[in-house]
């Protein structure tokens, strides 16, 4: 099915509202969304980080703020 949503006839706020109702309607079925075989990969290479003491942890506020720096 091949929907027209009209984009460029949409405020900011409208397209983020859309955004946030597909997001929870897609977050109800979440065993139905296929993760990529390169999410295992990455998941073992970190928890293998954990197992042998080399894996770095940032608090939620120092993670937020290298985000905003990379993002200015």
């Amino acid at each position: 099915m091949q929907i027209a949503i009209p984009l460029d006839r949409m405020t900011v706020s409208e397209k983020l509202t859309a955004l946030e109702e597909i997001w929870a309607d897609l977050s109800q079925t979440q065993d139905a969304i296929p993760s990529p075989d390169w999410h295992a990969e990455v998941l073992q290479v970190r928890e293998n980080k954990i197992q042998e003491g080399k894996a770095k942890f940032l608090d939620l506020d120092e993670a937020k703020r290298r985000v905003w720096d990379q993002i200015k």
